[in-house]
């Protein structure tokens, strides 16, 4: 392969550098592989028509943007592209500290933790510290669908074999937790990434759902009810322990939020970050705007086990 040459362009605004970090992971997820024969045949066009199908939509603006990044890349290879986006620094602003920030709904309306479904497998997400940093608000149960006590852990990261403590559940039965929702590994985001509940903790079921014997075995010899797997390559980690890693091939932990509960008002309010950065950012802290205000609405997504 020859290689490759990224002329300067104008400076990237975040939701560019968004964009094609998440067009990225794209190329690199097995259900949505980049196509190198069709890319060598078509060029551009084939470029365009997958970002808008895989990533998101291509407006004049990105168009142009895109073409001008891609102009002197010296070889029509999927290789290629993904070296010019990996060259992509992430830009140096952030917020200064964590600041506490209450959890809403969409109409701004407090988020009460009596309000969230045990082992509920729609995916919630809400964005903290940076926005385009989305996290998981999960209220863990047991098999009968049972709120479950989260107690403090020592996390281990076996990349660096460095151990940090998190400081576990929250709520009347200390069962609402909250992880990073970006895969450790290599980025992917929900519905890629998401809870499996103890009703679908079993193999053979129908995409997007993909459970492999390892995860569940795994889980298993953990005796653990449930798991966050992620489907793109297999990384699965353990809720009830901070998010730990139960199999490869991540060697990182999810990031863990830090809840705060209010028991006079049944509200909640994430204050704090523990463990290794979010994937992608050199800290938590850095690599996007930080969100904006005094709260942080939860949103839920899709339904990865629809019936």
């Amino acid at each position: 392969m020859t290689g490759v040459f990224v002329r300067k362009i104008a400076p990237m605004n975040l939701a560019d550098f968004y964009y094609l970090r998440k067009a990225s992971g794209a190329m690199k997820n097995p259900r949505t592989r980049f196509n190198d024969e069709l890319f060598v045949e078509m060029g551009e066009d084939y470029l365009l028509q997958y970002l808008a199908k895989n990533v998101g939509t291509v407006d004049e603006s990105r168009r142009k943007f895109i073409k001008g990044m891609m102009w002197g890349i010296g070889a029509l290879a999927a290789g290629s592209v993904l070296d010019a986006f990996r060259g992509l620094q992430i830009p140096l602003i952030g917020a200064k500290s964590f600041v506490k920030m209450q959890l809403v709904d969409s109409t701004g309306s407090p988020v009460k933790a009596s309000a969230i479904p045990v082992n509920n497998p729609v995916i919630t997400l809400y964005e903290y510290p940076l926005q385009n940093e989305i996290n998981f608000l999960l209220n863990l149960g047991d098999a009968n669908g049972n709120p479950v006590s989260i107690p403090p852990s020592d996390v281990k990261v076996p990349l660096t074999g460095a151990v940090y403590k998190f400081p576990g559940g929250v709520g009347a039965n200390k069962s609402i937790v909250s992880y990073s929702a970006i895969c450790q590994h290599l980025g992917c985001e929900p519905p890629e990434i998401h809870l499996y509940p103890p009703d679908e903790m079993k193999t053979n079921m129908p995409p997007p759902a993909f459970l492999p014997t390892a995860a569940l075995e795994a889980a298993k010899a953990a005796n653990l009810p449930a798991v966050i797997h992620c489907d793109c390559h297999g990384s699965t980690y353990d809720p009830y322990h901070g998010a730990s890693v139960l199999t490869g091939p991540t060697q990182r932990p999810l990031p863990a939020m830090v809840l705060e509960w209010d028991s006079g008002t049944d509200h909640l309010y994430v204050l704090d970050a523990v463990g290794v950065p979010v994937y992608g950012h050199i800290n938590t802290l850095i690599g996007g705007e930080p969100v904006s205000g005094t709260s942080t609405e939860v949103s839920g997504t899709i339904n990865p086990f629809p019936s």
